[in-house]
């Protein structure tokens, strides 16, 4: 740089005076001059080179002359910028280069004078059709790329709208109030009334000035309404402030460690969907083994990936898919019968002639599993392998029901949506005995899982429910079950054993699922640091985690409710004309209360005053209104 060379300093015109050494004495405006009339003020600063950028060598008049050539006006520089950008587009080595304000200026204006950088500098960084390089003035060079015709028209209409953005809002709620959106560019300004809807907001200045009522119902209304939602979206999970994808953070491979071989060949039994097997059984002639995948093993108490898991609760099931608790990719390692060898901790357990507990211990174990379906195991309950099976858990529901215990039958259904079509389909899970063979042995390894925390001393994750008090004339048939339901107290979830009524146990506590349940994973963690001599967690740490976990877990169960309900309701509207055989199950005044066993779905129909409870009906849909998740039944005969 030379003596009056023009640079640019903090984004404005400075000319260099002198040089002190390596700095340089530079003359800038700190305060321009105002149409009112105020003066220009000035002044001087030693600056280093890297301060500055240079615009031009110089030399220039002088600091007043560069801020006050304007290159026979603003209309006409931009004219003459606008010729060059179109010449240099018009050739396509020149179109994707980087042009230097030298050469822009030769382009425009047809010659590159020190006391005009300025002007042109400015008049450039102001037009859209150029964009000025940030990172090469960084390094002390001024120079521009030309922006595309896509880009410049998203520019100008931004500009558009921030200057018109009172008349755009105000077509845009007009647009909203009558229903009729122009999509897709209204849909941006629809995004606040998304995120209402689902709940990462609490108020929402779009439905008010459209005069919609600040509900959440309304907001998911209007948006099926404008079209932004279709009526098949799901937005349950993420009102519960759920993911739709897994965990992220990766267990790795089991740690290596010390564990007890166990002989013979135990079944992991499921469904036929089922993906991710954390349960295997088996019975050695003594001891029943229930084993369990075993993620604790590399899984800390309180690190990031417990904390995720807490947070979580449970694993979300949905009809459109899952989403875990433990990452995916955990399944390949940590499931049973993925792989020849399975590791597991492992419940033995040794059972009286009636299935009474009489002595459970944890192992940490490697063991071969099988997996079967429960259709398989229904068609070989009689092999020698599982038969055994199927005559302990006999026998423990006799026991358990001896002590009280409430077996209660509602119709279960299978939802299902295909990921392209969004089509919904319904079908009634089967009830086999295989499916309660394994219920049974897994409230067996709860039980027992429950005796050995209290025997050992252990800070434990119990569950308990109180009795209920049944009425002495409950009915017989689907209305009786219902009765049932009515009665039930809630469970309680703690860290001191209490009897659980409902299943007829004195201790109880859910150790089956550490893959899916975090209350399980805690357990299991638990249990492992006792066996290997570590220290436990404490009572009060485990009571606070326990409770963390256990409300997010009822979170999950309400999102996952809520979704199941909004799938039949979609396959409602996508089966208009079915109709369903429905059982009367409740009466409330003139009002009917029916079940719908193929849904699982209740409806109440008004005036029922000639229906009896277990009468049969046979109902259509009527109305269905997805955001208020009603429907309205009408009684075809």
């Amino acid at each position: 740089m030379n003596k009056l060379s023009l640079v640019l300093y903090k984004n404005q015109p400075a000319v260099v005076n002198d040089r002190d050494g390596d700095k340089y004495i530079i003359k800038f405006c700190s305060q321009p001059a105002t149409p009112s009339g105020k003066k220009a003020v000035y002044g001087e600063q030693k600056v280093r080179e890297k301060d500055v950028v240079l615009l031009h060598e110089g030399p220039c008049s002088s600091l007043e002359a560069v801020l006050a050539c304007d290159c026979g006006g603003a209309e006409s520089l931009n004219a003459k910028l606008l010729e060059a950008y179109e010449l240099l587009m018009s050739d396509e080595s020149t179109a994707s280069e980087a042009v230097s304000l030298s050469d822009l200026a030769e382009y425009s204006v047809g010659s590159f004078k020190a006391d005009e950088a300025w002007a042109l500098f400015s008049a450039a960084t102001s037009d859209v059709h150029f964009q000025l390089c940030q990172d090469a003035l960084k390094n002390g060079s001024v120079c521009f790329t030309l922006r595309s015709a896509e880009e410049i028209e998203s520019l100008n209409k931004k500009q558009y709208e921030k200057e018109h953005e009172s008349e755009i809002r105000a077509a845009f709620i007009k647009r909203v109030r009558e229903r009729k959106l122009n999509l897709p560019d209204d849909a941006k300004f629809m995004g606040e009334v998304e995120a209402f809807a689902l709940c990462k907001t609490d108020k929402c200045r779009v439905l008010a000035d459209a005069g919609v009522a600040q509900t959440i119902e309304a907001a998911h209304r209007l948006l099926i309404d404008t079209g932004i939602w279709d009526f098949t979206k799901n937005p349950y999970p993420t009102r519960y402030g759920f993911s739709f994808d897994s965990a992220k953070d990766q267990l790795g491979a089991m740690p290596s460690e010390e564990r007890l071989d166990v002989p013979g060949l135990a079944y992991a039994i499921d469904s036929e969907h089922s993906a991710d097997p954390d349960d295997a059984v088996a019975f050695d002639g003594q001891y029943l083994w229930v084993h369990i995948a075993d993620p604790a093993s590399s899984v800390e108490p309180d690190s990031k990936i417990d904390i995720a898991a807490r947070d979580r609760g449970t694993t979300l099931y949905i009809p459109e898919g899952t989403s875990r608790m433990l990452c995916e990719s955990c399944l390949e390692d940590y499931a049973l019968g993925l792989k020849e060898d399975s590791h597991a901790l492992s419940f033995r357990i040794k059972l009286d002639g009636e299935s009474q507990i009489e002595d459970c211990s944890v192992f940490k174990t490697n063991v071969k599993v099988k997996r079967l379906t429960y259709k398989y195991a229904e068609e070989h309950k009689d092999s020698p392998e599982l038969k055994p099976l199927f005559e302990i858990a006999r026998k423990n529901k006799a026991r358990r029901e001896a002590n009280g215990a409430i077996t209660i039958q509602m119709p279960e259904v299978d939802i299902s949506v295909d990921k392209e079509t969004k089509k919904v389909s319904i079908e009634p899970e089967d009830r086999l005995e295989s499916n309660e063979m394994i219920a049974e042995l897994m409230i067996l390894a709860g039980e027992g899982a429950a005796r050995f925390a209290f025997k050992n001393q252990i800070p434990f994750m119990y569950i308990s429910q109180e009795a209920p008090d049944f009425p002495a004339n409950l009915p017989e048939g689907w209305a009786g079950q219902f009765a049932r339901i009515k009665c039930m107290r809630k469970r309680s979830v703690g860290i001191t054993p209490a009897p659980h009524a409902g299943l007829g146990v004195s201790f109880y506590s859910q150790v089956t699922s550490p893959l899916r349940r975090y209350g399980d994973l805690i357990s299991h963690e638990q249990l492992r640091a006792f066996i290997d001599g570590r220290r436990l967690i404490a009572k009060d740490d485990m009571l606070e985690r326990v409770a963390a976990g256990d409300a997010a877990s009822i979170a999950a169960k309400k999102a996952s409710r809520q979704s199941d309900t909004h799938w039949k309701f979609v396959y409602l509207l996508q089966n208009p004309d079915s109709e369903y055989e429905a059982f009367c199950i409740d009466r409330r005044g003139n009002d009917a209360l029916f079940l719908i066993p193929s849904l699982d779905m209740q409806a109440t129909l008004h005036n029922c005053s000639d229906v009896n409870l277990n009468d049969a009906a046979v109902l259509k849909v009527s109305k269905v209104d997805i955001p208020e998740q009603k429907v309205d039944f009408s009684r075809v005969r």
